[in-house]
């Protein structure tokens, strides 16, 4: 029998994180079934209970972000920063990987630069059309980087980069859910245009006030809505529907769990621009309309939203814009079914649908070179 592949994974922090990252260690477990797969994460973070929740194991850093408004407040960061680097030292000592797959998120930094700087492969899952600081910088030492759009060798060495999409999370792809059966799993109507309303799986506050505000519009649209909040903005958003008495065409709740038929339930979709969002509206055929968040590295999701709205693939409102138009192009674009179809028609040709088993080939093959070259 041969030598046992070992691979780490890094990264984190949101579900556009961690449903890539898991789908990427199940495409290899299903190639190589007698793989060894360990996580690293960050301390507090959700990866530290979605990731073993998914059946792996996984190690957590003390690694913070940089506050870029403060500089004074970064010397605790720097501290936690060169703690987890050591940390990551002594987990890859201990764990011996042959490679080690970095898929974004505070945790990714530490544990493929001291990764790469003891000459394990490393492997950089790059999901956003504008990179970010870190993964500029561990591209100069990563072997292979995966991208989700064209144009990365802006960013990156252009003989490293293999264009695969993001990998989404499993369980999106269940054909047998039919449009009329998930509304109906929700308590609406089927008969009804439909639109789902998800700031990610930490929620959005600018979604949420637009949909609080806009309640009185909602109730006079012949539109339903299903809303997902996130948790720490439920009771707020679940008392404004209440105040209005019966509200039989909103669904309200703090998290959804069976996405498959949130998206089969769904004629619209609006969203934040996340990078696994995206892809996962690029393989269902999602029309959506993309809020981009402002609160993010480098505004690297308004470049996601442009990257789909240049080739007519989405809808598009800014930030600051959404509370004065958000609800009323949602339910103006619902109704209008060719609008519909054209969206579904382009956002279908940006999608790749098998990246998880495409990233996973590209790290058995830096695995198994390593091995081959070490003998371990």
């Amino acid at each position: 029998m041969g030598v046992e592949l070992r691979v780490i994974i890094s990264g984190g922090g949101t579900g556009g994180h961690i449903f890539p990252a898991v789908s990427i260690a199940n495409a290899i477990k299903a190639k190589h079934p007698e793989a060894k797969i360990l996580f690293v994460g960050a301390l507090g973070r959700m990866e530290m209970q979605r990731v073993p929740a998914a059946g792996y194991d996984i190690k957590g850093l003390p690694v913070a972000g940089f506050d870029r408004k403060n500089l004074f407040k970064n010397i605790p960061v720097l501290i936690k920063l060169f703690k987890s680097q050591y940390m990551a030292k002594k987990i890859i000592k201990e764990f011996k990987p042959q490679v080690a797959v970095g898929v974004g998120g505070y945790a990714s930094g530490p544990t493929l630069k001291v990764a790469g700087t003891m000459g394990i492969p490393t492997l950089i899952q790059e999901q956003n059309s504008y990179a970010g600081v870190t993964n500029k910088l561990l591209a100069k030492k990563a072997s292979k980087i995966c991208v989700a759009y064209e144009g990365m060798e802006r960013f990156f060495d252009k003989e490293k980069i293999i264009l695969t999409g993001n990998p989404v999370r499993q369980g999106l792809f269940d054909k047998e859910t039919t449009r009329e059966e998930a509304i109906k799993s929700f308590g609406l109507n089927p008969n009804k245009k439909t639109i789902l309303v998800i700031g990610g799986s930490l929620g959005a506050r600018t979604l949420n006030n637009c949909m609080i505000e806009g309640i009185e519009k909602i109730k006079e649209s012949d539109v339903q809505f299903i809303w997902q909040t996130g948790k720490i903005y439920f009771d707020e958003a679940k008392k404004a529907v209440e105040s209005f008495g019966e509200l039989p065409m909103i669904y309200v709740t703090d998290f959804i769990s069976d996405m498959t038929k949130a998206y089969a339930a769904a004629d619209l979709v609006i969203s934040r621009a996340g990078a696994g969002s995206i892809s996962e509206f690029c393989i269902l055929k999602k029309p959506v309309v993309l809020v981009p968040s402002p609160n993010v590295a480098e505004d690297h999701q308004t470049k996601n939203a442009l990257a789909l709205v240049t080739k007519e693939a989405a809808l598009y409102i800014k930030d600051a814009a959404a509370s004065e138009g958000l609800i009323s192009k949602a339910i103006d674009s619902v109704k209008n079914d060719e609008l519909l179809k054209k969206l579904s028609m382009n956002i279908e040709k940006l999608a790749f649908t098998d990246s998880a088993n495409v990233i996973a080939d590209e790290v058995c093959k830096l695995a198994e070179k390593y091995r081959n070259e070490h003998g371990c």
